[in-house]
């Protein structure tokens, strides 16, 4: 096989696995970045850590790079605008103006009526092919009481069916 037909298999095999979508926020300073990610991963329990990855080429790369942390937003079916609008070209002053988003703080967005917020200090970073990935300690964590995730597969949102 193949590397361009190998890479077109992996990208069909991979839009058959199902994944709870979320916004990964970051800021420098005053500026705020976020982005939809599939690619987010919980390590361990002790410590509390999750894992994010990146494209190399990506805006948010550059805040993870030079920041010290992030927040996850998990999130919940009513969400599904805020998702689209992370996920489509519009500008971060664009971005941030969908959604109920609030500072901590220090000044990090965090999504207010998400599944959960994960508020992270970035401890390692591992580069590997076209991504970077950042691991963060969960120094806070937020959850909302009601349950329901977006979810994303075969470029589809969806919702867990019970």
């Amino acid at each position: 096989m193949s590397e361009n037909d190998l890479q077109n298999a992996f990208r069909m095999a991979m839009r058959r696995v199902a994944a709870t979508v979320a916004i990964v926020s970051a800021n420098k300073g005053p500026e705020r970045h976020g982005t939809t990610a599939t690619s987010v991963t919980s390590i361990s329990m002790d410590p509390p850590s999750v894992l994010v990855c990146f494209n190399q080429n990506s805006r948010l790369h550059g805040f993870l790079r030079e920041q010290d942390r992030f927040c996850v937003n998990v999130l919940h079916t009513t969400n599904i605008d805020v998702a689209r609008m992370f996920s489509s070209s519009a500008s971060s002053t664009e971005r941030f103006t969908s959604g109920n988003w609030h500072m901590d703080d220090e000044g990090l967005p965090y999504l207010a009526d998400a599944q959960a917020n994960l508020f992270c200090r970035k401890e390692h970073e591992v580069t590997y092919g076209s991504h970077t990935i950042f691991i963060g300690r969960v120094i806070q964590a937020l959850t909302r009481d009601d349950i329901s995730p977006l979810l994303y597969s075969d470029g589809h949102y969806s919702s867990v069916a019970d």
